[in-house]
């Protein structure tokens, strides 16, 4: 067996590589940032029930109760995030879902006809992660 002879460019392609791959995580944690943190656009939560709809500002700090076919439905705003404290339904699964604090981001209680969602102050133009 004969021994390979190593590549004349063998130690700048390695260069490169990690160049390239380090330019390549740049561009996507920057893209990121773009896309998810909306700088400079308040966030709000948006909760539908089967009475109508409310609004209130991410940093809200209250438990409302939303009715639905159900019962009522307990949806706690707090620390910037909003979640599901409880739910008449059976699976739970609204309230297993846990907390949303970004754009984009919702929880369906489907059984009592409830939604929470997270979304930008109405009237922003600039496109967002939703929008892709």
């Amino acid at each position: 067996m004969t021994a390979r002879k190593p590549l004349v460019f063998g130690a700048s392609v390695r260069a490169a590589d990690g160049i390239i791959i380090a330019l390549a995580l740049s561009v996507s944690v920057f893209s990121g940032v773009l896309v998810y943190a909306l700088p400079g656009r308040q966030q709000a939560v948006v909760i539908e029930g089967s009475d109508g709809s409310w609004i209130f500002p991410l940093e809200a700090e209250e438990i409302v109760s939303v009715p639905g076919p159900l019962g009522a439905t307990a949806v706690e705003l707090r620390g910037g995030r909003a979640r599901v404290l409880s739910s008449p339904c059976t699976n739970q699964l609204c309230v297993a879902a846990g907390t949303i604090h970004a754009h984009g981001q919702w929880i369906a209680c489907l059984p009592n006809k409830v939604l929470v969602r997270v979304e930008a102050e109405e009237g922003a133009e600039e496109l967002d992660g939703t929008a892709w």
